[in-house]
């Protein structure tokens, strides 16, 4: 059975990007569905200093090995500022010392969402360009613009939104086949 990594990029407890993450996990069929808490992978901020006296931490090298098993990625971007949350950036930048190619050239279902109502769409766009030098092969974005009038009850509840995810996470799973 193919094998996805999901990665709600945030690492509030509350995170709408996760909710985001597992009904979106809900609409795949058939796929290992393996959901990364960034909370479980706790690592010091990333420094060249640090990894020359310590070296990489445990934390990334067992995190690069689950990325070598997985078939695809889902991943949905949390919003600071306009940027990517801290601990995603941090998550990633240790990463790329393993293996630049952190995504492994696998096909990606990237995502955002936010309160707003420009749902994600600066740091969609930043990883949109970025990623794929890290080795992603983004088959789709998706922004969720204003989280709280659109997502209830552990679904999108505006239709369009609906359809236009559902096309896209039908495609996902179509090249990941």
């Amino acid at each position: 059975m193919k094998k996805i990594i999901t990665i709600a990029a945030s690492n509030s407890q509350k995170s709408i990007n996760k909710s985001l993450i597992n009904y979106t996990s809900s609409l795949l069929e058939n796929l290992d569905i393996i959901s990364v808490d960034l909370n479980d992978y706790i690592l010091p901020i990333y420094g060249v200093d640090f990894e020359t006296e310590n070296g990489i931490p445990t934390a990334v090298k067992r995190l690069c090995e689950l990325f070598n098993t997985a078939d695809g990625f889902i991943v949905s971007l949390a919003e600071h500022n306009g940027s990517y949350s801290a601990v995603f950036k941090n998550t990633v930048d240790w990463l790329s010392r393993m293996e630049m190619k952190i995504w492994k050239e696998k096909p990606m279902l990237l995502m955002a969402t936010s309160p707003g109502g420009r749902g994600g769409t600066t740091v969609l766009q930043a990883a949109n360009s970025y990623f794929p030098f890290m080795g992603a092969h983004i088959t789709d974005t998706f922004s969720l613009p204003s989280f709280y009038d659109n997502f209830n009850n552990g679904e999108i509840n505006n239709e369009n939104l609906k359809d236009d995810l559902y096309l896209k996470v039908n495609k996902f799973q179509t090249i990941i086949e």
